[in-house]
């Protein structure tokens, strides 16, 4: 049996973010995932949870000033001690929450430095923020994205996530699969999945065009989701989606497919 989570920073956006969980669990979800949760209070959003039973799948690294472009910093050479002090952060929030996941958003391909300098520093930053995670039982997360919504990321294809990780090589270091996003790069979405196996440590999903639910676009998602359940996937699967015509109305495609 699958299990979903609601991401609240794209589902339920007509609510302000705290008043989301609520109406998360009412729309019958029992977990939720957020992008960035360092604007708001960890205090109201602790409470918030607790109050409502919700268990917190996952959310990201910090990833820079993201107004201004940035799109993580894990890759930049002349950001390191700024990336470390973002690890202690997320690794605090994570303690409160009870949050056993976090998500490292790598960054773009930055000119003033060769791509191995890239390469070396990213696989730096992610062995030290794997190693101070593992002392909390948390996994880390590296999510390759499609350089159409993103130009310039670093990591974008499933292969190049597949080499990071075993350069790596902690043991508590997966890949978070994005189907929308792998859609858009390669295809070959579940012969992937089969191949990745135990590497990846989270999925989330989107149809495409449009990054809509599941039922919009081009994907077949009754099967992708009916093959993931096979391959025996015992994590969660992010509803990471922007909501057609709006989120109550986007939720029905689970029963349409028979989730």
């Amino acid at each position: 049996m699958l299990n979903f989570d609601a991401n609240l920073t794209m589902l339920f956006t007509e609510l302000p973010f705290l008043e989301r969980f609520e109406v998360a669990k009412k729309a019958g979800f029992s977990s939720v995932e957020f992008q960035f949760p360092y604007d708001f209070d960890c205090t109201e959003i602790e409470q918030t949870v607790k109050r409502l039973g919700l268990n917190i799948t996952l959310f990201n690294l910090p990833a820079g000033n993201w107004g201004a472009g940035d799109r993580g910093i894990a890759a930049d050479p002349s950001r390191i001690d700024e990336f470390r002090k973002g690890v202690a952060t997320a690794r605090q929030w994570a303690q409160r929450l009870g949050c056993q996941r976090l998500n490292c958003l790598v960054g773009l391909r930055l000119p003033e430095y060769t791509e191995e300098e890239q390469w070396k520093v990213v696989q730096e930053n992610l062995a030290y923020a794997a190693e101070q995670l593992a002392k909390d039982n948390i996994m880390l997360l590296m999510e390759p994205l499609n350089t159409y919504d993103v130009p310039g990321f670093l990591i974008s294809t499933t292969q190049q996530a597949e080499k990071l990780l075993n350069l790596v090589g902690a043991p508590n270091l997966r890949i978070q699969y994005d189907v929308y996003h792998m859609q858009r790069m390669e295809g070959e979405l579940i012969g992937t999945l089969k191949q990745l196996g135990n590497k990846v440590g989270h999925i989330q999903i989107a149809d495409n065009p449009g990054r809509h639910q599941p039922g919009t676009g081009e994907i077949n998602y009754k099967y992708v989701l009916e093959s993931i359940d096979s391959m025996g996937y015992k994590g969660y699967i992010g509803l990471e989606y922007i909501p057609h015509p709006n989120t109550e109305t986007s939720l029905k495609w689970l029963e349409h497919l028979g989730f």
